[in-house]
């Protein structure tokens, strides 16, 4: 082996005061960096990003007047659901309406109800018209979709409290208006 000419270099036999020393190097780097921090964020929220997050309710139903011919019987809210059916962040109510009956099964409506910013609800779209003498059985929004079952009647002889026709139907907002996506077909129960 061949002895080197240079005196030992200080990092090939190292101290506790060199391990010291670097200790404290670091800790000094550490504390300037908590000195040098940036400036505190003031970042504001835009309009749009303020309107989306803050929770908007769906219209009431109970606040609408229904187009319905019930001879001073008064209406009956069977059902009603929210949902963001046009993608436009505000929820709207689908409700099924039908006459305060006393008994039987009258025919059903169901509506599509919006409301502005500090306007009354208003009805949108009639999707199921009571002129059509459905009476509306499951019925459910989803993800932008309605979906109802409706029971009907094949001839005037049926008793009004036995429908015998059975017909899935649903709809979803396309463009400007209510399309009719399923269930065009009735069928016998």
């Amino acid at each position: 082996m061949q002895t080197s000419a240079l005196p030992d270099l200080a990092h090939t036999a190292t101290k506790p005061v060199h391990w010291l020393a670097t200790a404290a190097a670091m800790a000094a780097v550490v504390a300037l960096a908590g000195l040098l921090q940036p400036r505190t964020a003031t970042a504001t929220a835009t309009a749009d990003e303020q309107r989306t997050t803050t929770p908007v309710a769906a219209p009431d139903p109970a606040k609408v007047d229904f187009p319905l011919e019930c001879g001073g019987a008064g209406t009956t809210v069977a059902r009603q659901a929210p949902g963001d059916l046009d993608g436009d962040a505000r929820p709207e109510t689908v409700a099924v309406v039908h006459c305060d009956a006393g008994s039987g099964t009258p025919p059903s409506g169901i509506y599509v109800l919006t409301q502005g910013s500090g306007a009354a609800p208003r009805i949108v779209a009639t999707l199921v018209d009571p002129a059509d003498r459905k009476t509306v059985g499951d019925f459910a929004v989803r993800e932008g979709r309605i979906s109802a079952t409706l029971l009907g009647y094949s001839s005037l002889e049926v008793p009004r409290c036995c429908p015998d026709q059975e017909e899935q139907a649903s709809w979803r907002w396309k463009g400007s208006a209510f399309v009719r996506t399923s269930g065009d077909l009735a069928r016998s129960v």
